[in-house]
């Protein structure tokens, strides 16, 4: 973990994705994050992959560096608690995070009336505060009627929850922005922002609503051709298949050279009277651009590729599983100093990422595991809340709290 952040406390109360990646990033930074979560789990606790004991992946891999408080959240004590700890004085506490509802004990104007400069970052699906989940308001935005070949009729899925993730990323930001406002102004605010809201403004920036808008065109399936440029998927004897990426002209004169293709693409660029110094123009004849490309990669195994297109400098990659990549990739290993394997209570040891980001005065440090569920509820309250170990003990008697022998 990074200390760059050092001082900072939040309190998180989330689910799922969104939040909790935003949490887990600014603890990587070194914010004191203290996730509170119902004694038992929420319902994100136990959600899939689970390691061999039974224990959440999923849940373990989204909250790392944090500390965990487990609480009673329906009953009026639990709830005098939480609200003590997100309102705790301190110039640098007083931050929240959540995805949950902004209603009841737990909404902007009644925690603010215990702290009037209290940061709090909701995060919605529909700016209206609809339901929406990653899921559906990627169905919306256009990208699974464009994805996969042109033969497919009807959406294409991508797996990966992209909004959820981006979401959490703006949250984080939106947090830290408020927080230097306070700072320079000494005013608290209520900053929400909704994965619909996410997803839209990414596929506007992108520039698919002004094509639609002022174009009056809809974008078509053009498989896994790169739009505008030149690139797609190629196979080698040895049946694996990598991608190769053209958009500048240092990187056509790379490809050329390492493939080898020079002299045929100069006799198709005569015969059909194009440019192919211009990516529009690659993107207008890929189809025998590919093939030609195809015939050269057929012929070859990945090592083979990966030895030419390297010397070459080409802008290449293989594709690969989950597993490959954990085999293969430097990357993905500890090799790269952002990956380190760490011991992870109730999982073993596991290959864990801090943060991407490198500050230039600040270390690494040492990459944190998630906590067990009410690992630092003892703790919390005794330090942050200044309660005694008998009123600690009283607060376990009555099940309004628990510790991580008891939690889950």
């Amino acid at each position: 973990m990074s200390n760059i952040l050092e001082g900072l406390r939040i309190v998180e109360g989330s689910a799922f994705v969104a939040a909790p990646s935003g949490g887990m990033h600014l603890a990587q930074l070194g914010a004191d994050v203290i996730r509170f979560d119902t004694i038992g789990g929420g319902i994100d606790y136990r959600r899939l992959p689970l390691s061999s004991s039974g224990h959440s992946l999923y849940w373990a891999s989204l909250n790392r560096g944090k500390r965990s408080i487990a609480v009673d959240i329906r009953s009026d004590a639990g709830r005098e608690i939480l609200t003590a700890l997100i309102t705790a004085p301190g110039d640098e506490a007083g931050l929240f995070l959540s995805n949950f509802p902004d209603r009841g004990w737990m909404s902007y104007d009644t925690l603010a009336a215990q702290r009037s400069d209290l940061i709090k970052v909701t995060i919605k699906g529909n700016p209206d505060g609809s339901t929406a989940l990653d899921y559906t308001v990627n169905a919306a935005v256009g990208y699974p009627m464009v994805t996969g070949p042109d033969s497919v009729d009807g959406p294409i899925n991508h797996v990966l929850p992209a909004w959820d993730f981006q979401c959490g990323q703006q949250a984080a930001l939106g947090l830290l922005a408020a927080e230097r406002y306070r700072s320079r102004h000494g005013t608290g605010q209520h900053v929400q922002i909704s994965l619909a809201d996410v997803a839209m403004s990414t596929v506007a920036n992108y520039g698919h609503v002004a094509e639609a808008q002022i174009n009056g065109t809809e974008r078509g399936r053009i498989g896994n051709d790169l739009y505008g440029a030149f690139g797609r998927d190629f196979a080698t004897s040895d049946h694996r298949r990598f991608t190769a990426i053209v958009i500048t002209s240092r990187q056509w004169t790379s490809l050329l050279e390492a493939t080898g293709l020079g002299g045929q693409v100069a006799t198709l660029a005569e015969q059909t009277g194009a440019d192919f110094s211009d990516e529009g123009a690659l993107f207008e004849h890929r189809e025998p651009l590919g093939r030609l490309v195809d015939e050269w990669s057929a012929t070859k195994t990945l090592a083979e590729v990966a030895e030419v297109f390297e010397e070459h400098g080409v802008c290449w990659g293989p594709y690969q599983t989950f597993g490959q990549m954990l085999e293969d990739d430097w990357r993905c290993s500890p090799k790269n100093p952002m990956f380190q394997l760490i011991d992870q209570p109730d999982i073993g040891e596991v290959l864990a990422p801090g943060s991407p980001l490198t500050f230039s005065e600040v270390e690494r440090g040492a990459v944190a595991p998630a906590p067990r569920l009410g690992e630092h509820t003892e703790q919390v309250l005794a330090n942050v809340l200044g309660l005694s170990a008998s009123e600690i003990g009283n607060l376990h008697d009555g099940g309004t709290v628990a510790s991580a022998a008891s939690a889950a």
